[in-house]
């Protein structure tokens, strides 16, 4: 309860900032809380906010979806059969020291400018963290206790699914939080590269017609999005933290 209080008073504390700045620097820089309220309630009125944050999140989701199924699998795998893991991880590493925005000219040539192509765009984004922390995750298995699992005749998929498995899932979760984070940043990325759609569509008309509250509505949604994603997988870690000790205590 605490928590939820003092988040409420430093979110009034921003908010008062936000109105102090409005104040200070020019209305078309900064706009007011209430002139950013009062654009917010004509998108939703003209259907353009749902309508641009339908087709973010629908391109979001896939890509997310697709990097956490081949991410997690794959970074369990290359975990779990170290040969496998030793021989990919340098490929992975440099991949994800790419800067993924140089992808994009290549994606466009290949996908044109549909929905096919943001969604490889985010799940280029997504899947590094995803697959890279599921690997340490596994890695980071106690040894010891496998060992002595082994030694009483466990078979590899009972230590996998409770020893290997329970270890990994803190990982794993990290890796969910920052490839949703890194997704949504890409999510605007592929919009503004490719057909300009979606909230980062707006982001861009708005920003370049400097209609800054109606900016303010745009970033504030992607704002949101990125807390109820947070909170999902919060959520989740939860569920997965209880499943964890169980297979543990088993």
């Amino acid at each position: 309860m605490k928590i939820a209080v003092y988040r409420l008073l430093f979110l009034a504390a921003l908010i008062g900032l936000w109105w102090l700045a409005s104040t200070q620097v020019a209305r078309n820089l900064v706009p007011s809380p209430l002139a950013t309220l009062q654009a917010a309630q004509r998108l939703i009125a003209e259907g353009r906010l749902g309508t641009a944050l339908f087709d973010s999140l629908s391109i979001y989701l896939g890509g997310y979806t697709v990097a956490i199924f081949l991410g997690v699998p794959l970074g369990l795998l290359m975990g779990t059969i170290r040969p496998l893991g030793k021989t990919l991880e340098i490929f992975v590493y440099a991949l994800s020291a790419t800067p993924r925005v140089a992808f994009i000219p290549l994606i466009i040539v290949f996908l044109g400018l549909g929905p096919q192509a943001k969604i490889l765009i985010i799940f280029l984004g997504a899947v590094m963290p995803i697959l890279i922390n599921t690997y340490a995750g596994a890695l980071n298995s106690d040894q010891d206790l496998v060992e002595m699992a082994r030694s009483v005749g466990a078979k590899r998929q009972r230590i996998f699914t409770q020893i290997v498995l329970p270890g990994a899932v803190p990982f794993i979760i990290v890796g969910l939080r920052v490839g949703a984070t890194i997704g949504l940043i890409n999510t605007v990325v592929a919009e503004l590269y490719t057909a300009v759609k979606g909230l980062g569509g707006l982001l861009a008309i708005y920003g370049n017609t400097f209609r800054m509250a109606e900016y303010f509505v745009v970033v504030l949604t992607l704002a949101l999005v990125g807390v109820v994603v947070t909170e999902a997988l919060r959520f989740v870690e939860i569920r997965l933290g209880r499943w964890r000790r169980s297979e543990v205590i088993v």
